[in-house]
């Protein structure tokens, strides 16, 4: 007998068996184009089906297990139609319940019949329910082997099922068994060696199907060495990534910005109606000194609500113009956009300095002469949304680009605008501020190609925020505390999760709070905002509660970032225990901006779960940023703090910067091995594990 053939690694996922021209489209949305891919595609997860759960011992909220006889089969018309079974197994009942089936599906759940199912526990209107749990009718007998080791679970797209993709697996690593060429080692075997870990195909086996031996708590808490292995190699092609895009812009010569004829940023720092703090001071003099060099600037400012660095970047503008150079503003909503505008302008109105604004409210022939504002030699302050990098806008001599709260635009968004200022292979220098305070861990990862100055210092006289959590059921205590607050003459920010009604959510939303407030407080003057409001409407409302026409503000968190209301002395948060610890920070800092003495109250609808409260105890008990981070790290994790489905951050598929957080100083030590001694192993190790983002951070 001729021994089996099994297709190359490198052969496209056609080849397969069952990949037709539909699954290869779908696969190809996951990035899945040859069989090696489909070694890379790894489990998020493990499901364990290795033991079944008498039906007697079920709890609500957790995935089981379960066998049973089908005692009654029915369908209930309501407001949806639905599928019914009873099932029982002596020790206890549950429902299965189906909202989709067919005649064909109804018949095949026939009363007496045996059943294995695997899905959530939830209550139903008879008793605990599944819905449309995966299942499977047993022979006559009621016996079916049960799996032996841990289920993976993919990540899928819609019309490829878990099962489909375990096949398809499982034909890649009957490849990877049979004696194909199995993927490259990327990685030098000494560093491997030195941090005892498997081989890659060693590693890839045991991830994909776990053997009956194997660690399988190991597995589902993500620590097992072969998962190691791979979490190794995709820190360091991550963390490879980035290092090459900053070899890459420093690769540019940048203008250096040393010619300060009129030394405008001295005449500027003495007339503000404050003292710069040492770290300020401190920050500014890193940039100074990177502008003074001709290798682009790649610099972030980390500060805190309120720390000032919105000043800081001002002087960098002043710094950049007085060389006779452009500056870019890009902030990512029209409404902080503006609120950079007017700061500047009221800031430079007595040195005579051009700023120009871009926004999608301009009607064409103002529009007109701002392009030829900026498209002209003049040296310009242009601030604007993502408007700066349309393809009409063309700098004249762009020296400077600074990015406002940089983890919420897009990478290609980044892109764009820095290539605007590319002449004669210049490159224009790039500061970049966040008010997300990053733990230091998680910045030696994802900002592996900026300098990073942090502004750890709040200008003098900011009092701390008092927090207090209180429940709605106290919603009469909160409204006689704001009255008190407006007999003060101060103004209040009320923000709520939604705009309108939920079926899913059931919270208040901004669209009723702002008509129930304005019910019961009939002589407060109550405006409201939110995301859905024209920009010039938005801008309306801003500029009347700046000016204190407005006694109390309704909002969504598009107040999240920026706006600036110094009389604004007390922040309600509706549903806070629906947000995160970052969100609560960033909202919590739109008050205490001024000497006022400032509150925040989490209002929350009880009962709270443990990870709720745990949350809302942080925020009651630190106004620290990077404390926040942290915990907001260690409770949800980076996706959620950063937000990476919105920058283009890639999302990884076994590593966790939490728990592999201990990795990432010899990830970074492999990475500096690696671009000295092995620089043509990067390339293949990024299209690896970055295939589809290798742009990221290209900026």
């Amino acid at each position: 007998m001729r021994p089996k053939q099994f297709p190359r690694l490198t052969a496209p996922v056609k080849t397969l068996a069952g990949v037709g021209p539909g699954t290869e489209k779908k696969l190809a949305q996951l990035g899945i184009t040859t069989i090696r891919d489909l070694l890379f595609h790894l489990p998020y997860r493990y499901i364990d089906r290795t033991a079944i759960t008498p039906l007697g011992g079920l709890a609500p909220g957790r995935d089981f297990l379960i066998q049973g006889t089908i005692d009654l089969t029915q369908i209930k018309y309501g407001k949806r139609r639905s599928l019914l079974c009873r099932i029982s197994d002596g020790s206890g009942a549950l429902t299965l319940r189906f909202f989709h089936f067919s005649q064909t599906q109804q018949a095949g759940l026939a009363e007496g019949s045996v059943i294995r199912c695997w899905g959530q526990v939830r209550p139903g209107p008879g008793g605990l329910e599944m819905v449309h749990p995966e299942y499977q009718r047993l022979g006559d007998d009621g016996r079916n082997n049960l799996e032996q080791t841990l289920t993976p679970v993919y990540p899928a797209t819609e019309g490829l099922t878990q099962a489909r993709l375990r096949k398809l697996t499982g034909q890649a690593l009957d490849s990877l068994a049979g004696g194909t060429a199995g993927p490259e080692e990327l990685i030098p075997q000494d560093l491997v060696n030195s941090l005892g870990l498997p081989s890659l195909p060693e590693a890839l086996l045991l991830v994909h199907r776990p053997p009956p031996d194997a660690d399988l708590e190991a597995l589902k808490r993500g620590e097992h060495p072969s998962q190691k292995r791979l979490v190794f190699e995709e820190l360091l092609a991550h963390q490879l990534s980035l290092r090459v895009v900053r070899q890459q812009i420093q690769s540019f010569r940048a203008p250096p910005l040393t010619r300060t004829a009129h030394n405008v940023v001295n005449e500027f720092i003495s007339r503000l109606p404050f003292k710069l703090t040492r770290a300020q001071i401190r920050v500014w003099h890193d940039i100074r000194r990177d502008l003074h060099a001709s290798m682009p600037m790649l610099r972030l400012i980390q500060g805190d609500v309120g720390s000032g660095k919105t000043v800081v970047a001002a002087l960098a503008a002043l710094h950049a113009l007085d060389a006779g150079f452009q500056v870019a503003l890009m902030a990512p909503t029209e409404l902080l956009a503006e609120q950079h505008y007017q700061n500047l302008k009221q800031w430079l109105s007595d040195l005579d300095i051009p700023i120009t604004r871009l926004h999608g409210k301009l009607k064409n022939a103002e529009r007109g002469k701002v392009r030829e504002r900026i498209a002209s030699d003049q040296p310009l302050i242009a601030v604007g949304t993502h408007a700066l990098f349309q393809e009409k806008i063309v700098f004249g001599k762009l020296g400077l680009v600074i990015i406002d709260e940089q983890h919420r635009f897009g990478v290609h968004q980044r892109k764009a605008l820095v290539d605007k200022g590319m002449e004669k292979n210049y490159h224009p220098h790039q500061l970049i501020m966040t008010a997300t305070p990053i733990p230091r861990t998680l910045a030696m990862s994802i900002y592996a190609e900026l300098d990073v100055s942090v502004i750890d210092e709040l200008p003098p006289g900011r009092a701390p925020v008092a927090t207090s959590v209180l429940s709605n059921q106290r919603r009469d205590e909160l409204i006689e505390r704001i009255s008190a607050v407006r007999r003060a003459g101060h103004q209040v920010y009320w923000v709520c999760t939604l705009i309108e009604e939920s079926d899913v959510l059931q919270c208040q939303t901004a669209t009723d709070t702002h008509a129930y407030l304005s019910g019961i407080l009939p002589d407060f003057n109550i405006g409201l905002i939110h995301g859905r409001l024209k920009n010039s409407e938005k801008q309306r409302v801003m500029q009347d509660f700046k000016a204190g026409r407005i006694d109390m503000l309704v909002s969504t968190t598009v107040i999240e970032v920026g706006v600036d209301v110094p009389n604004a002395s007390l922040m309600v948060i509706e549903n806070a225990e629906r947000f995160g610890l970052a969100q609560l920070h960033q909202l919590r800092g739109r008050v205490g901006r001024g000497a006022k003495k400032s509150n925040c109250i989490l209002l929350y609808q009880p009962p709270l779960n443990d990870f709720a409260q745990a949350r809302l105890e942080v925020m009651r008990s630190t106004s620290d940023g990077f404390i926040i981070a942290e915990k907001d790290l260690e409770l949800r994790g980076p996706g959620d703090l950063l937000g990476t489905r919105q920058t283009g951050l890639p999302e990884m598929r076994v590593a966790n910067l939490v728990r592999d957080a201990k990795l990432i100083p010899q990830v970074r030590t492999a990475a500096t091995v690696m671009l000295d001694k092995h620089p043509d192993k990067i390339n293949a190790l990024l299209r690896r594990w970055l295939a589809s983002r290798l742009d990221y951070g290209k900026v």
